[in-house]
């Protein structure tokens, strides 16, 4: 049967390769009309994937043990009350279906790392929850901690949001809002003017927080030097006698035995004395004898000062907010960004993406970069081994087939185009796909080489011919490879072990996706459009001289002759 190829018309085998052969010959005869279909075809969807794809994300969303339970609460709280409601969440987290162990600490820093998110302002506890194998599951894990949502959403005065582990790179809230300006008082208003809008005007958004401020009071001691100064009283002791009634006035350090830093010893007065109307009733030590500190010293209430944060010697202030189960921040992003747009925000006031957005961003024109740059030096090296600009245009033009490939794939499975995932996707399919097309046009060029009785034609549907079993087998074990991975199964050789929608698997699904969708979209259309352009360039000249060249010479002549004719 090889040698029949190398040596009999291809049309006259049986089998897929004689059939491929005929169905080769008949397409050739129009190379134009296929060519201008190919490209019907190609801009089809990629104008159908713009309007109809089923969003785009910036990682994608792994199936996870292992996740974070954040208990926020505002007010002076005590340590026992903290307490108290830390363990009221605990017991409904354990309590939830999927749930295997808890570990949970008071406090805004507990079980910090391993894509936990950073603590917010008014966070008084952390749980690190473990669930059961997702094989064991009867739902994804994403669900578990939906319902550990639900489940603590009617504690009174306290707000609990639970999200698993990042999987990819960790980037926080995806929905991250930056707003600054050099004016304090208007960057306060309207921070907590978009948080209540973003909690009141969009759909699909959970856990909203913001920076601003906390609300609370300090108690500020004002001394009247003056007054200090005629009654002989030093600012020093009025200092001391007040950390007697707070934190303590620190005479000595040690270290116990069973530690290795040392402590501090701090004096203060009792419980019982350590009140807020303490303050007015301390007395100090002064040249005269003791006075009381109420002569000299007034204490006002004012706002709470918190931490001072800038960016460009500008304060900014973060709103963040999540996203409900099934809905995607990219969309989101993209509604909010047209509502800051006709909304009436303060010129004073920048407003910027942060976060997921940001990354997205910056990872597109990374790939964009990457890829082409992968493309140019592909180029470069099959120009210097075809000595022809058209062939190693025609080579590269399997990248936009495998492109077209991927979107069609996901516009119809309705998946979800991952920048990271997917994209590395499409630029490795940069290096794969363009193998069939070299395989092609170098054995065309073979072929010419050694029989130059053959037309074009005829050489395209010979070395197509003897080149299909190589592609269809290159393809095949490719995507039969990858196959499992990208409906989601993971095969385990070593242990004999089948886990669909496990924790490995879930994280190259859009990976695998990609390449299967792209190789075999471009396969097919390799198989029939490169024999198609390879003739291109014959057909175009013969079209050029019969349509073109031809009238306008006979009428060049006809001219002369007439131009003759009437000198003479």
């Amino acid at each position: 049967y090889l040698k029949r190829l190398e040596s009999d018309p291809p049309e006259t085998l049986d089998g897929v390769t004689g059939a491929y052969a005929r169905l080769l010959k008949h397409l050739l005869r129009r190379p134009v009309v296929m060519f201008l279909g190919s490209i019907f075809v190609l801009v089809g969807i990629f104008m159908a994937f713009g309007r109809f794809n089923a969003g785009v994300e910036f990682f994608t969303e792994t199936e996870e043990k292992y996740g974070q339970v954040a208990v926020r609460a505002q007010g002076n709280l005590s340590v026992d009350e903290v307490r108290s409601i830390v363990q009221e969440v605990e017991r409904r987290v354990i309590a939830t279906p999927g749930v295997v162990s808890t570990y949970s600490a008071s406090g805004a820093g507990g079980t910090q790392g391993g894509g936990a998110r950073p603590p917010e302002k008014d966070q008084v506890g952390t749980l690190l929850v473990e669930l059961d194998d997702p094989v064991n599951l009867s739902k994804r894990t994403r669900e578990v901690f939906k319902d550990i949502n639900e489940n603590t959403k009617d504690i009174p005065g306290v707000i609990v949001n639970a999200n698993a582990f990042e999987g990819g790179p960790p980037i926080g809230k995806p929905i991250q809002i930056q707003l600054s300006s050099f004016n304090y008082d208007k960057l306060v208003a309207e921070a907590r003017k978009l948080h209540h809008s973003l909690a009141t005007k969009f759909e699909g958004l959970r856990d909203i927080t913001d920076t601003t401020p906390l609300p609370g009071i300090e108690w500020e001691l004002e001394v009247d030097r003056s007054l200090a100064a005629q009654m002989g009283a030093n600012i020093i002791e009025v200092g001391r006698a007040v950390q007697l009634v707070t934190n303590g006035v620190k005479v000595g350090e040690y270290r116990p035995d069973d530690a290795d830093e040392e402590v501090d010893i701090r004096v203060r007065y009792p419980d019982s004395e350590r009140g807020m109307m303490a303050l007015d009733e301390l007395r100090v030590n002064t040249l005269n004898g003791s006075a009381p500190t109420s002569s000299f010293v007034s204490r006002q209430a004012k706002p709470k000062v918190d931490k001072i944060e800038r960016v460009d010697g500008g304060e900014y202030i973060m709103v963040r907010a999540d996203v409900q189960e099934g809905v995607l921040a990219d969309s989101k992003v993209k509604e909010i960004s047209q509502w800051l747009a006709a909304a009436d925000i303060d010129p004073d006031v920048r407003v910027e993406f942060r976060g997921a957005n940001e990354e997205q961003e910056n990872s597109k024109a990374f790939l964009t970069v990457a890829g082409a740059l992968a493309l140019f030096l592909m180029f470069v090296l099959l120009v210097t081994q075809f000595n022809s600009f058209y062939q190693a245009a025609l080579i590269l033009s399997a990248v936009i087939m495998s492109t077209a490939g991927v979107m069609l794939g996901l516009m119809l499975t309705q998946q979800t185009f991952s920048v990271i995932l997917t994209g590395v996707g499409v630029v490795a399919l940069a290096g794969i796909v363009v193998n069939n097309n070299i395989v092609l046009i170098d054995t065309y060029n073979h072929v010419r080489h050694t029989d130059s009785e053959l037309t074009p034609a005829e050489a395209v549907v010979r070395a197509c011919a003897q080149r299909l079993r190589p592609v269809f087998l290159t393809t095949v074990t490719t995507v039969l490879g990858l196959l499992p991975i990208a409906t989601g199964v993971s095969v385990d050789f070593v242990g004999r072990d089948v886990v669909a929608g496990g924790v490995i698997a879930s994280f190259f699904v859009p990976l695998a996706s990609a390449v299967v969708y792209g190789l075999v979209f471009s396969t097919i259309l390799t198989l029939v459009v490169t024999p198609v352009l390879l003739v291109m360039p014959q057909r175009a000249l013969y079209l050029f001289k019969l349509y073109i060249y031809g009238p306008l010479s006979q009428w060049w002549q006809n001219r002369q002759r007439l131009s003759e004719h009437s000198s003479n």
